[in-house]
């Protein structure tokens, strides 16, 4: 089977609160745009924010965030990715238009919920011997929620509290419209 590369270059941004597991759906959606012959790549914004320190006023380093995020998108799209799968945070509208204008194609932005008792949870397995970490995160997840709630960024929403990311993935790409 030949790889499908006739595709008009799309986005997704999985977006949700701390825990709520967004990088594992967007994994398990690069696993079935590979079984799909879909030329795709999966970027992972924590980690394109991840130096030391943020700036002032940019508590969540956004804004290198954004700047590594305009150039992975260039050279995985140059490079024949016809989607890119984006796992991060954004909080308002302000941010989705800075990701669209970064990814520099069509963004759509599902939000992955989760009820919080489960939420936490996951938390805990995560970050049981971190107990600063973990508090942070607890505080952080209702935060978040409540942030995402109010800020309406999302294109559409899946529910991932008692299901695997696999089934949460194949929801969301159907939802997307990409298979």
């Amino acid at each position: 089977m030949q790889a499908v590369s006739s595709l008009e270059p799309r986005a997704l941004l999985i977006n949700g609160t701390v825990g709520v597991g967004k990088t594992s759906v967007a994994e398990s959606v690069g696993g079935l745009l590979a079984a799909a012959r879909i030329p795709h790549a999966v970027i992972d914004l924590d980690g394109l924010r991840q130096s030391w320190p943020a700036p002032s006023g940019d508590r969540f380093n956004f804004g290198m965030m954004v700047r590594n995020l305009r150039s992975m998108s260039g050279n995985y799209l140059a490079a024949g990715a016809t989607r890119l799968v984006l796992a991060g945070v954004i909080e308002d509208l302000d941010d989705r238009k800075l990701c669209a204008e970064a990814v520099g194609i069509e963004l759509s932005v599902c939000r992955l919920t989760v009820d919080l008792p489960v939420n936490h949870q996951r938390l805990v397995r995560r970050h049981e011997s971190e107990p600063e970490v973990l508090r942070w995160h607890l505080a952080r997840a209702g935060e978040l929620a409540g942030i995402l709630d109010l800020a309406a960024v999302d294109d559409f929403t899946v529910d991932a509290t008692r299901r695997s990311a696999g089934e949460v993935a194949a929801d969301v790409v159907t939802k997307v419209g990409w298979l």
